[in-house]
């Protein structure tokens, strides 16, 4: 098979690589028929975060069930599937509390599951981590790119807005217009935010933040956007999703937060230990920072209900298409910004 590989910073390579097998009764092997690149995978592009070089790539797949072991019961060959961007049991006593991100049996999609930036992947603790979706819109692509999202930024994105404690009639700030800040606004829309505010760097962005639900848009500095959310909202917000994981978005998600309030952070971050965060900001005026990596597979059912319901619609983050062979490019079309999250079809 063919698949993506990092080879060091600036250098992926589609590859021919071994195919995975069946290893437990528990697999399942995927043909994937659709994956994504993740903002979180510029990290190692960029030589930001380290990655060993000979790793495959990718953590977002989605295609048909190929085969299965002999204990995998709620999949079976030809089925739809798509899967979170962490495996999981789903039987633990996290998965079971909802934080299948902490499954004491989890596993990544690199290595030798087959990295999902590849043509097929195997799926330890297939009935735990394999969303089946319904036959009649297996093959209905403008469902499955609506679908594919489900797999790591919507559910992270929903993740911020729970964390936050987005309900309805609040007002929120989303801090960051990348591919999850975007999904956090879907997320607080759908969680009924009557205000949300989208701050952001890029006016294309923001624009899509106004098509998925932000009443309004904060384009500017850190320090720009900060005067301007306290100005409009008469002293700052009480739920702010933090979605970009850089020091400086962090202490624009505190300066918005209201006394009480809550940052619900899901970015990775980046930068945060060398900066410091300033936790005396939370300590004098009792903020909450809650959130963390998104246990996806805990959100993944009733987001799809509602995507197959016609009520939710992430795919409009894809604006760039590839093949496999692509992928080299797609991974420098969103490092120049020139992309917002990348769709590939292998």
């Amino acid at each position: 098979m063919r698949a993506a590989v990092f080879h060091g910073p600036g250098d992926i390579r589609v590859e021919d690589v071994e195919k995975p097998a069946l290893r437990a009764p528990t697999d399942a092997i995927v043909r994937v028929t659709h994956t994504a690149i993740c903002g979180s995978d510029l990290w190692f592009y960029n030589g930001d975060s380290d990655r060993e070089a000979g790793s495959r790539v990718g953590h977002e797949p989605m295609g048909i069930v190929e085969a299965v072991g002999d204990e995998v019961r709620r999949v079976e060959p030809g089925d739809r599937v798509f899967a979170p961007f962490v495996i999981s049991c789903g039987r633990c006593e996290f998965c079971r509390r909802g934080l299948h991100t902490s499954c004491v049996n989890g596993d990544s999609w690199s290595g030798a599951n087959g990295g999902a930036q590849g043509e097929y992947v195997r799926a330890p603790h297939a009935d735990g981590t394999l969303v089946r979706v319904p036959d009649r819109y297996a093959d209905d692509e403008d469902v499955l790119e609506s679908v594919l999202p489900l797999t790591d930024v919507m559910g992270t994105g929903h993740h911020a807005a729970v964390s936050a404690g987005v309900e309805p009639g609040s007002t929120c700030v989303v801090v960051g217009d990348g591919a999850v800040g975007l999904c956090g606004v879907l997320a607080a829309n759908r969680l009924g935010a009557r205000r949300i505010l989208a701050v952001g760097h890029h006016r294309d962005r923001l624009d899509l933040a106004s098509d998925f639900g932000a009443t309004e848009t904060v384009l500017g500095d850190e320090t720009a956007a900060v005067e301007r959310v306290l100005s409009t909202t008469n002293g700052g917000v009480d739920h702010v999703l933090e979605c970009v994981g850089a020091a400086s978005s962090m202490e624009t998600a505190v300066d918005v937060c209201r006394p009480g309030g809550t940052v619900g952070y899901v970015g990775v971050p980046h930068g945060v230990d060398e900066a410091g965060l300033a936790l005396t900001d939370f300590f004098r005026d009792n903020i909450t920072l809650r959130g963390g990596v998104a246990p996806v597979r805990a959100y993944a059912d009733a987001l799809l209900e509602d995507v197959l319901g016609g009520t939710l619609d992430p795919a409009p983050i894809f604006t760039e298409t590839v093949d496999l062979d692509g992928v080299p490019e797609g991974y420098q079309a969103m490092a120049d910004r020139e992309a917002l999250k990348v769709l590939v079809e292998p």
